[in-house]
């Protein structure tokens, strides 16, 4: 089987898979790398010759520019006031938001990526920006939580804009593949639960998630939320809004995916390894993937890092761990075979 069958067969829960893919979704800190490298790592490998050099399996991720290259930039890139403060700012720097060449900026990766796509070698995937975290994008951390009572009008034509411009981006890319799945980047939880009430995400996520999700759908692609912190509490507002699955699952922050595996048993899921058991040896390494072993039995999960892989891993360690990835994959779905 090629890596896309894999993956498809996973979520869709196809006992007949042979194993789990192996991937990384989310690119390991800078950092890490760089300590790698000290560590004997040739320096300056691509993305995919880390993914051959680690005995990954290929994955492509098409994260489609929201903005300009000349868009005015806030003052604190992620804590301070941001750029729109109210509709004449919007009104006024609109121009920079949501370019029409999105996809043609992505086509030299879309061509290198074609030949691996029809091949089967590569998983396919695409971000969009969500209707919690492009708004927070705009207004700023602490102004953006106010948006929705202070500015609800501009909050919503925002929505409206971002809607139809995500609708023209997933359609220019299907011209050229279905991507495997994509996931909406909200990050809309913390380490106590979501951000926002139910009543909030029904009058101002949910609406657009209905009408960009059926149009997802049409290529076959598996719709994800994209969210850190605790997010066992949103998971049911997310799926009564078309969605179809969750990453990253961030163990420290709380969520037990065994226990949403058994409340929701259709839900996809990646993620969920505890990147804390990095710091803590081999032994914990391995006592965490007992911890998801039930979870990949009964399929529509892909484990990995429940973030990216931190600073402070060693490679000896990283090596196995992804060496246990692989065997327990295997593992897993030999046995739901018997």
């Amino acid at each position: 089987m090629t890596v896309r069958e894999r993956f498809r067969k996973v979520m869709e829960g196809d006992p007949t898979v042979d194993e789990c893919p192996v991937i990384e979704w989310a690119l390991w800190w800078d950092e890490t790398i760089e300590e790698w490298e000290k560590a004997g790592l040739p320096k300056g490998m691509s993305d995919r010759e880390l993914y051959e050099y680690f005995q990954l399996d290929q994955n492509t991720q098409f994260w489609f520019p929201h903005y300009r290259e000349d868009c005015p930039k806030p003052k604190c890139k992620y804590n301070g006031p941001g750029i729109v403060a109210d509709k004449e700012d919007y009104r006024q720097l609109r121009k920079y938001f949501l370019p029409e060449d999105a996809v043609d900026k992505m086509k030299e990766k879309i061509e290198e990526t074609l030949p691996l796509y029809e091949k089967g070698e590569t998983i396919v995937w695409y971000t969009l920006n969500g209707f919690f975290w492009f708004p927070r994008e705009l207004f700023g951390p602490e102004a953006h939580l106010y948006a929705f009572y202070d500015e609800p009008e501009l909050y919503h034509r925002i929505c409206e804009d971002l809607c139809e411009w995500h609708i023209r981006i997933i359609q220019e890319f299907g011209r050229y593949m279905r991507a495997d799945f994509m996931t909406i980047a909200e990050d809309m939880s913390y380490n106590l639960g979501p951000m926002l009430s139910k009543e909030m995400f029904e009058e101002f996520i949910a609406p657009y998630y209905r009408r960009i999700i059926p149009e997802i759908k049409k290529y076959g692609t598996k719709v994800f939320v994209d969210s850190d912190g605790k997010v066992d509490q949103a998971v049911p507002w997310f799926l009564n809004a078309g969605v179809e699955g969750i990453l990253p699952l961030e163990r420290k922050s709380g969520v037990d995916i065994r226990g949403l595996r058994e409340k929701y048993p259709s839900l996809l899921m990646i993620g969920g390894f505890d990147k804390t058991c990095m710091f803590q040896g081999k032994e914990a390494i391995r006592t965490e993937m007992e911890r998801l072993l039930p979870v990949i039995r009964s399929g529509r999960y892909l484990p990995g890092m429940d973030h990216q892989t931190p600073p402070g891993t060693s490679m000896e360690h990283y090596k196995y761990y992804i060496r246990l990835m692989r065997e327990y994959g295997k593992q897993a779905c030999k046995e739901v075979q018997r």
